[in-house]
């Protein structure tokens, strides 16, 4: 008996160690890392699927695209820009064996509501089926609140949180007609925390985790439709040099050195993981916002501690001229003219 106790707490001791392990080397929640380790492959449950994505001209919209087609899904792709879209097929139509039909280019603007039905039944009528939705499409913000004009916030609430409802409730008619299917939302990490020059942006995530949550727990008599939330920290994207500023007209200065962060592929690997697997809510974010994330999550008041060290040196980077998220433990350079 003395033995088996020995090795039952041996047993949960490694386990406790590997979780930590895992945690403080680990680029996403323990729950994605597990399930890319021995769940099911993107290949094997995304190949053949309709993937439709929405901000897919761009980082890890058109980094989605890359890695789908690869695998083999068709591919409904999204955005304001034809042309951009269209240089974006072209690179999956080479990177992959798709046929030309196995990609359809449907322009679309988010804060064009009047529009989402026509464009959800053109992708209806050329695939017949959507079996998976990336609400991709958003825009983020640089600015202080103090400086930034309420149609900024206007603007970020449409395009981010109705845009992204307005869509969704066009395709999940047709899920819930069929009985499956997949919604996947890009959020942000800042969707459950909090985080300064973001504070529209960082809004319009709160409302989005808080609708696909509500979502969710209105879909329990359709258990094959999976509400997923994706939360990525700082990523390699073109998101900050798309960003809202203080005014709606007025573009980001400098959009800062990128290289700090996260690989879009790294990211969009971790994603189609997720999705392959049904994760609900992932995050993925390389140290220390990881950690923030389950700080977050299980010890507020430390995170708030923590948050506000980190958010004024966030303010500080910004001020000098630097990308918000970089050198956090480090004296920024001030902006030189």
């Amino acid at each position: 008996d003395v033995c088996w106790s020995c090795l039952i707490v041996l047993g949960i001791a490694v386990y406790v160690l590997t979780q930590l392990l895992r945690l403080i080397f680990g680029d996403a929640d323990l729950t994605l890392l597990w399930a890319e380790k021995i769940g099911s492959t993107p290949e094997s449950k995304l190949r053949g699927k309709v993937v439709w994505i929405t901000g897919a001209s761009s980082g890890i919209g058109e980094e989605l695209a890359y890695q789908l087609s690869a695998i083999g899904a068709r591919l409904v792709l999204s955005a304001r820009r034809e042309n951009e879209l269209e240089r974006v097929k072209r690179s999956c139509l080479e990177r992959s064996s798709l046929k030309d039909e196995d990609i359809l280019v449907i322009p679309l603007d988010l804060m064009d509501r009047a529009s989402h039905k026509e464009k959800t039944e053109t992708a209806l009528k050329h695939f017949g089926d959507i079996d998976v939705l990336i609400n991709n499409g958003g825009r983020s913000q640089r600015s202080l609140f103090m400086d930034t004009d309420v149609d900024v916030y206007e603007a970020l609430m449409e395009l981010n949180y109705l845009g992204t409802v307005s869509v969704t409730k066009q395709v999940l008619h047709h899920m819930m007609r069929r009985g499956s299917g997949i919604i996947a939302t890009v959020s942000s990490v800042v969707g459950f925390v909090g985080a300064p020059l973001a504070t529209g942006y960082t809004a319009s995530k709160h409302a989005v985790q808080g609708f696909f949550k509500s979502l969710r727990t209105e879909l329990t008599d359709y258990p094959n439709i999976t509400i997923s939330t994706i939360c990525p920290g700082p990523v390699i994207s073109s998101i900050v040099h798309n960003a809202f500023t203080e005014q709606l007209e007025k573009p980001v200065s400098t959009s800062g050195d990128q290289t700090h962060k996260m690989s879009t592929e790294r990211c969009v690997h971790l994603i189609l993981v997720g999705l392959a697997n049904h994760v609900k809510e992932m995050w993925i974010a390389q140290q220390p916002f990881l950690l923030f994330c389950y700080m977050w999550q299980y010890t507020p008041t430390l995170a708030w501690y923590f948050t506000n060290i980190l958010g004024k040196k966030r303010v500080q980077n910004f001020k000098a001229g630097l990308d918000a998220d970089s050198a956090y433990f480090s004296k920024p350079k001030i902006k030189t003219t």
